[in-house]
């Protein structure tokens, strides 16, 4: 095989995803081991395991965590629940949660505040769903699909509102929300969409990137939102896709043939990744590699109070507690 291999751009980690790491290594080197992270940090199998490595300890309830100690909460955010229950036991708590899934958590509060019910356009049992549907005790509904909404049953159709995980696909969503409106005309829209940038960015490279190319390699743990709708999107654009968690599972027959290989990677999932799928690529015999054409990112979001990094740095001497 004589291929090359073509970058999408932009690729891997977004601002929220290097935010919520941050966090963790930041705690483990001002408080020592261990932190506790309530679920996975962001959803990838490398960054987890490097994490744990490092003395993070991942937990699913708060009750595993022991009274007084410190914990993280994952960049898809927590209920109201969580957060008082975190209270309650005395927890350290320095919250992960993407900036811009706290956007869509306002969002619920000020439409909530307005009375109306809300719709949730998101994938059941997402922890992220799962954070923001949990910031009301009533009066939100949850839908995936067209279909969804066609069964959907609400108090009052006139006073309604939607909100969507940040993770979705783009395309797909348009179509839900078109049957939103179609179905209640006079349903409130958030004052902006609700995906977040690193999704539309990397599905719009996908796109880009899916006519050049002859097969697409997605790197991306199984349960990465954006990373599944990514190889969803090259389906659609008519490319063959496989989603892989690192280059082992690369299968050289995917390659016979494929005389441009496009890769691409979740915004959970780190550069060096994409690095180790180069090799894998060249050993199987590519023969260059570039990088499209594409949006380069900017966006950087700050870290919660006490992690600066003159703080880390002042307390970096002292004794763990």
């Amino acid at each position: 095989m004589h291929s090359e291999i073509l970058l999408a751009q932009p690729r891997g980690f977004c601002a929220g995803v290097d935010r919520a790491i941050e966090i963790v290594e930041r705690a483990l080197k001002k408080f020592g081991a261990p932190i506790y992270v309530r679920h996975e940090i962001v959803h990838n199998a490398f960054v987890v395991n490097d994490l744990r490595n490092k003395g993070a300890i991942f937990i699913q309830e708060l009750d595993d965590v022991p009274f007084g100690s410190t914990v993280v909460f994952s960049a898809h955010g927590v209920s109201r629940a969580v957060q008082a229950e975190a209270e309650e036991r005395g927890l350290r708590v320095f919250d992960a949660t993407c900036p811009l899934v706290d956007k869509v958590h306002i969002e619920v509060g000020k439409m909530h505040r307005e009375g109306r019910e809300i719709i949730m356009i998101g994938h059941a049992g997402h922890p992220e769903v799962d954070g923001t549907m949990g910031q009301l005790e009533q009066g939100m509904h949850l839908v995936e699909t067209v279909d969804d909404v066609e069964k959907l049953q609400v108090i009052n159709r006139h006073m309604l509102a939607y909100v969507s995980q940040t993770t979705l696909s783009v395309d797909d969503t348009v179509e839900v929300i078109r049957a939103l409106k179609r179905k209640y005309p006079d349903i409130a829209a958030p004052k902006k969409g609700d995906i977040c940038y690193a999704t539309t960015n990397r599905q719009e490279a996908v796109k880009f990137m899916a006519p050049q190319v002859d097969l697409i390699i997605v790197i991306g743990s199984p349960n990465s939102s954006n990373s599944r709708r990514l190889r969803e999107v090259a389906e659609k654009n008519r490319t063959t896709a496989y989603m892989i968690d690192n280059a082992t599972q690369i299968d050289p027959a995917w390659l016979v043939g494929k005389m441009r290989i496009g890769v691409t990677a979740g915004a959970s999932a780190p550069e060096v990744l994409v690095q180790m799928v180069i090799d894998r690529l060249r050993e199987c015999g590519a023969k260059s590699v570039r990088t499209l054409d594409g949006v380069k990112e900017r966006v950087t979001f700050p870290l919660p109070k006490g992690l600066s990094k003159f703080q880390v740095a002042a307390n970096s001497s002292q004794p763990c507690a």
